[in-house]
């Protein structure tokens, strides 16, 4: 399945088509699930936390890009595009992309400001992309 969207973004360089893979689709949604079900651990530390909610994030956001035929190098263009690849709202890539930008922060300045409102608020986004993605059903390894 291909989007208009998702095809200019190829065209332009900017995303890479490749045959989606059902055995590397079923580990991102793998290893999202575990990272997800960690991050509501309340028992570790909020950093920990908010690192597995992001993660897992990803891994549902790339396992999506993936199903769709397309590959990409940027963590944020993998968020950019859920619109297009699941469905979902500014409501839900907009707190990816908030996420985003503290998860680099926190890498790259190690400065990692997160609430638990913002964790809770990841945790809710990362659950509507786990629900999507686990109802695409089969990879079509054509693109």
């Amino acid at each position: 399945m291909t989007s208009p969207n998702l095809d200019a973004l190829a065209d332009s360089g900017s995303l890479k088509r490749e045959a989606g893979d059902q055995k590397e689709f079923e580990g991102l949604i793998h290893s999202g699930r575990i990272r997800l079900k960690d991050a509501r651990n309340a028992t570790l530390s909020i950093e920990s936390r908010f690192d597995l909610a992001y993660n897992a994030a990803h891994a549902l956001a790339l396992a999506a890009l993936r199903w769709h035929g397309y590959r990409s190098d940027s963590r944020y263009l993998v968020f950019q595009c859920l619109p297009h690849t699941l469905g979902v709202g500014a409501e839900v890539w907009r707190v990816l992309a908030h996420c985003h930008n503290l998860r680099n922060r926190g890498e790259y300045e190690g400065f990692l400001d997160v609430s638990e409102t913002l964790i809770a608020d990841l945790i809710v986004a990362a659950g509507k992309l786990q629900e999507k993605v686990e109802n695409l059903g089969p990879v079509s390894s054509s693109i």
